[in-house]
């Protein structure tokens, strides 16, 4: 079962939530800083993680599955938002650039078959982002996050459902090393965290953000060695003001 889009929605708007967001939103901001005249898709409950995004993008479309609910997106623009059945998205093939799953695979009825659709739906050399709860962090068994529901997944089970669909992981990050409690003192210093927690505990991380681009064919055992990509955590001075 699902979580629905008033949990999601009442957790993100929580500082607890804001903050989480807000240190998934720079990691994506190193990995793809220019989306200029290119096509993308959020999938799940990313709409969040999208806003940067529209003043570049071509195209930005936010869809969640059926079964999660939805609420209007961009509040301040013409709908790009959609329910979708997570098996038969509504979107031609090879559409897509850029596609962020946040909140999508780990309660997924059939993670591979969704994974088979983004893939249909990704243009040639698309670039997936998938966003998950790590079995190996705290965040997984925070029952009162979005985190702390469904499947977690380590590093290595998330690389081969990605092979398994055709998609070849080039890139992978650990975020969310703050303990998942709403405590003032923890949701003002995600940036402390993240810097002293991928120093001291770097397999700790609440969440996987693992970065796979779309293939015809993928070579057999190559979850064993992935190509790793060090991302780093950008300073609050380095980013865009506004």
């Amino acid at each position: 079962m699902r979580t629905d889009i008033d949990r999601l929605q009442t957790f993100y708007a929580s500082p607890l939530g804001r903050m989480a967001e807000e240190m998934m939103a720079r990691r994506i901001a190193t990995l793809w800083p220019d989306v200029r005249d290119l096509d993308v898709l959020g999938y799940g409950h990313a709409d969040g993680l999208l806003e940067p995004f529209r003043p570049q993008a071509r195209r930005v479309v936010s869809a969640s599955p059926d079964a999660q609910g939805i609420v209007r997106w961009p509040a301040d623009d013409r709908c790009a938002c959609a329910l979708v059945d997570e098996e038969r998205l509504p979107f031609r093939d090879s559409l897509f650039d850029r596609l962020i799953v946040c909140h999508g695979l780990e309660e997924a009825e059939g993670p591979r078959r969704l994974l088979r659709e983004l893939w249909r739906i990704s243009a040639p050399e698309a670039r997936i982002l998938v966003i998950v709860s790590h079995r190996r962090g705290l965040w997984a068994r925070a029952e009162a996050t979005p985190f702390g529901h469904g499947q977690p997944y380590t590093r290595l089970q998330l690389y081969r459902l990605l092979e398994a669909a055709m998609f070849q992981p080039t890139a992978s990050a650990r975020v969310l090393y703050a303990p998942p409690l709403g405590w003032p003192m923890i949701t003002s210093a995600g940036e402390a965290w993240e810097r002293i927690g991928s120093t001291l505990w770097s397999s700790f991380g609440g969440v996987l953000m693992i970065e796979a681009v779309k293939r015809l064919h993928i070579e057999p055992g190559g979850a064993r060695q992935p190509v790793k990509r060090r991302v780093k955590l950008p300073l609050a001075s380095q980013l865009p003001r506004g």
